[in-house]
């Protein structure tokens, strides 16, 4: 079994509680613009997405010159509109201090823009603590596997030696086109059968569970006892 030493994480969804003010922003922003405003299930679905392709998704009637004003007003109800500091979900900084205390290298690859996650960063306290981040805005959105590829070359690791963890198909789907194992958690926006249906090395419910299989090296759910 080949050594993890990368261990990347999306970011809103899977170390970040960030639905529902992603859901509100996005809400926010079609109301302004006089759009009909979605329900949580279909804002929820294209979170993962960078901006432009999620807006490409979610207001698929919106003519091309009018998406940057609504990118404008998602950015001004996730970033600005609401001070108050969106939460780790519980557990997620014991994993990442025990992961680094380890030897791993620890990295980011998020649909959010760069102003949004250096916020996030700065919110939770976790400012220096990767090696490296991407974001949706200084590559190709997810599922294409640029981020990825980006983060390997950073690190000098190669794909077998990285895992991707994501709570949304769109995670999951770039560490395969990667070529990369992934590992799918529960808790986010994606329903589990949605998740297994990319093929994932394992899916986990609680961020203990994703904590020792990450300690143990990964193991595929079919080679398990």
């Amino acid at each position: 079994m080949a050594e993890r030493r990368l261990m990347i994480f999306d970011w809103d969804g899977t170390l970040m509680d960030s639905e529902a003010r992603i859901v509100a922003a996005m809400q926010g922003a079609c109301r302004d613009l006089g759009l009909e405003v979605p329900d949580r299930e279909r804002a929820c679905d294209v979170i993962g997405l960078g901006l432009a392709e999620a807006l490409h998704r979610l207001v698929p009637d919106l003519p091309d010159h009018r998406h940057a004003e609504m990118a404008k007003r998602y950015r001004y109800y996730y970033l600005e509109a609401d001070p108050t500091p969106t939460p780790l979900f519980p557990g997620a900084m014991e994993l990442l201090e025990g992961l680094e205390a380890a030897g791993h290298l620890l990295a980011v690859a998020t649909g959010k823009g760069k102003a949004g996650l250096e916020q996030a960063l700065a919110e939770s306290g976790l400012v220096g603590r990767f090696h490296a981040t991407r974001t949706a805005e200084e590559t190709r959105s997810k599922p294409h596997p640029q981020m990825l590829e980006e983060l390997l070359d950073f690190t000098g690791c190669e794909p077998h030696e990285a895992v991707m963890v994501g709570d949304t198909e769109y995670d999951l789907l770039m560490a395969r086109n990667a070529g990369m194992p992934a590992v799918g958690v529960t808790w986010g926006v994606h329903w589990p059968e949605r998740l297994r249906e990319t093929g994932p090395e394992a899916l986990v419910s609680t961020m203990d569970e994703l904590a020792r299989w990450l300690h143990g090296g990964g193991q595929r759910e079919d080679e398990s006892a």
